[in-house]
């Protein structure tokens, strides 16, 4: 059970942690209390056991899961996330039914859950860990749900446990405000419409905490789930049967857990747009889930059999990789090679642009970034096998704050792990600048520099993502499919028939479909350079954000693939220029050295380490895609039922491409994207500040 009040004791969207008591129950266990309502999280005799019967078996989670269709997503969503034993249980039971039952291979569950005062780490560390003895077959599920667990900050944090077709959305912040920011609108006319199949009613008891049983969160209810929607919850007060009467669902009082005499169970009959269900109101266990909505998913998977996305930089690869984990097939094309253009630089700098706390929930970067950071983290451990260097390699940041819009009194409400400022001293250490005054600092210990060879490599090793070299010239969409026509490196014309098609091609996205805005084009110049061995112990430790930024990096096996470099050896990274309206990629000496300048305009210790000659740098340029506003291109286009678009990342593509593409295949298969209503109407490319074209 779970927390999720507003108090007044702090700014807007700070989240607060939640205080944790210990008490002794009667068997002689020290549980968990809630400190500000004195209420347990969990059963005093089994929580466990109590989490199987209210919430699994009377949502009749086993038959309903055991007979979804392949590539159907079922949806969960709870109040609160509390400390998790709730989708511990899910996910258990979710592994043995994918054992038991082989056309669950493809089908998906995707787990939706709210905390307004979430547990901090180290305290949900030591209860789980008491799971862990108590339950032993949760503890092979303890130990990744800890490793992804995200910082406390308020928004959507997603979650991805690929390899058991789970995701799971952990929206932190107020809980009606976070429902209210699901969006169930269809992209396209023949999209199926997201909704929640399933809700756990876990907050605190209603003579607790009322927030949770409030008229806003049962409108909500109402307006997520579809006919047929159950729900489970152990309390029978009656605020809770009131609000569910009221807002659609039929309630029948069944037996409690343990020495709780009744529980509720629930079913939508009727949704806020009038939709209704043809079953006994009275009966609220006997219904067809596959009946009802399994031929639905069963025609959106046959549509999206194959898909095709046209270019194979960053934001095509993520977009492939997230329908491919869907278990749609994609073919994925460029008319030179993946990383051709301005995503193939040697490394990138994962780091976020911070904003001021209040505005962090609706704020692409940082959920992006942390998206991202959980996200290459994760693909480290498939680079592993297969001999290669980690996605990310963690290495932290130093922001001088030299070009930043926030000061540090407007990130100290971050927690640590994702920002905090260092002493002048501590700043010193751990950059290896000797000399320059450093008090004003951001450190960024969860950024890293993410090598883009590796994460091509691993994206295209899926089993159902083809890559193909294309140049495609035409796209026609029809009623039931789209055309592709392109010439090959052969020059011969080649046509592919797809269900969908995504346009990932940057700047050139709008030659291929009109309706895709004409962005601004930005030519960025990477440098490099090898320094030796005396330049290196005076260069910085880590990557330093200013004007610019600069990175040491020691390049890997496969990095030469695309660029100059040689495996083994160290060297530093400066960037980048910032040409506008200049699409031309050749190498300039004369960006080499804005690039320098830009270093030792911020760093003016580092004039005497870097080689004033740069004819001998080495260098990579790319076409960066900057809409007006800002923000990426991401959605369906106008008037069309098959062709999307994922672009105009600008220069933040590997910190936006995942978020945004698990956002896309969202929209794409009707499924809940990890972005609110307000930030899906941001990013479309029918948006209204992409109306008038650039002067």
């Amino acid at each position: 059970m779970s927390i999720d009040n507003h108090t007044n004791a702090e700014p807007l969207n700070v989240i607060t942690p939640a205080k944790i008591d210990w008490q002794m129950d009667d068997t002689g266990n020290r549980v968990p209390v809630s400190g500000e309502f004195g209420d347990v999280y969990f059963s005093h005799a089994d929580g466990l056991a109590e989490t199987r019967h209210v919430f699994l078996a009377h949502n009749q989670l086993p038959e309903r899961l055991a007979r979804l269709a392949p590539k159907q997503c079922f949806t969960i969503a709870e109040l609160g996330f509390g400390t998790g034993l709730n989708f511990l249980a899910t996910w258990q039971l979710w592994r043995q039914l994918r054992d038991t039952y082989p056309q669950l291979a493809d089908a998906r569950l995707h787990f939706i859950t709210t905390e307004k005062f979430p547990i901090p780490l180290a305290d949900l560390t030591h209860i789980l860990a008491l799971w862990g003895q108590r339950a032993p077959e949760l503890a092979p599920l303890i130990e990744p749900l800890l490793a992804a667990y995200p910082p406390l900050i308020a928004g959507c944090h997603r979650l991805d446990f690929s390899y058991d077709n789970l995701t799971v959305d952990i929206w932190l912040g107020d809980a009606a405000q976070s429902l209210s920011k699901l969006a169930i609108e269809r992209s396209q006319q023949s999209a199926p419409q997201a909704h929640i199949d399933a809700w756990f009613l876990d907050g605190f008891a209603p003579s607790c905490n009322s927030t949770l049983w409030a008229d806003s969160i049962f409108a909500q209810m109402q307006r997520l789930s579809r006919p047929h929607t159950t729900a489970a919850t152990y309390s029978c007060a009656g605020i809770v049967k009131r609000g569910l009467k009221e807002h659609g669902f039929a309630i029948k009082k069944v037996k409690g857990f343990g020495r709780k005499r009744e529980m509720l169970t629930a079913i939508m009959t009727k949704t806020d747009d009038g939709d209704t269900a043809n079953n006994n109101k009275n009966d609220v266990h006997n219904h067809d889930e596959h009946k009802t909505h399994g031929d639905n998913q069963d025609a959106t998977a046959r549509l999206f059999d194959h898909t095709v996305v046209i270019g194979a930089g960053v934001s095509g690869l993520l977009t492939a990789w997230a329908l491919a984990n869907r278990g749609i097939a994609v073919t994925l094309l460029d008319k030179t090679a993946p990383l051709a253009g301005a995503s193939g630089n040697p490394r990138a700098l994962l780091a976020p642009k911070m904003t001021p706390i209040h505005h962090v929930d609706e704020h692409l970067h940082t959920i992006g970034y942390l998206y991202s950071s959980r996200l290459y983290r994760a693909l480290n451990q498939k680079a592993k096998p297969l001999g290669i260097a980690p996605v990310l390699e963690p290495t932290g940041a130093l922001d001088l704050l030299m070009k930043a819009n926030i000061g540090t009194e407007q990130i100290e409400d971050y927690p640590d792990e994702m920002a905090t400022i260092l002493s002048h001293e501590q700043a010193q250490n751990i950059s290896g600048i000797k000399e320059q005054d450093l008090s004003e600092n951001l450190y960024l210990p969860q950024s890293g520099l993410v090598n883009p060879q590796t994460l091509k490599t691993i994206i295209l090793t899926h089993s159902l993502i083809r890559f193909q070299q294309l140049e495609v010239s035409e796209i026609n969409e029809t009623e039931q499919q789209v055309c592709i026509e392109g010439s090959d490196q052969n020059q011969e014309t080649v046509s592919i028939v797809a269900g969908h098609v995504v346009i990932c091609a940057a700047f050139e996205s709008h030659q291929l479909d009109k309706r895709i805005f004409d962005c601004r084009k930005i030519r960025g110049q990477l440098s490099w350079f090898r320094p030796s061995l005396e330049q290196l112990a005076d260069l910085p430790n880590i990557p330093l954000k200013y004007s610019g930024y600069c990175a040491p990096f020691n390049a890997k096996t496969g990095d030469d693939e695309l660029n100059t470099v040689t495996a083994g050896k160290p060297y530093l990274l400066l960037g980048a220029s910032f040409i506008r309206n200049d699409t031309d990629t050749d190498l300039r000496d004369d960006e080499h050295q804005i690039s320098r300048d830009k270093l030792i305009t911020a760093i003016p210790e580092m004039d005497s380490l870097i080689p004033t000659d740069t004819s001998g740098w080495h260098g990579r340029a790319g076409i960066r895609t900057q809409t007006p506003d800002y923000h990426p291109i991401v959605g369906p286009l106008a008037n069309s039922e098959r062709i999307w678009t994922m672009s105009a990342m600008g220069a933040k593509g590997y910190a936006l491409a995942p978020i945004c593409a698990e956002a896309l295949a969202g929209m794409m298969l009707g499924t809940f994207a990890p972005l609110s209503k307000a930030m899906l109407e941001r990013l479309s490319p029918s948006r209204t500040r992409l109306q008038t074209p650039l002067a």
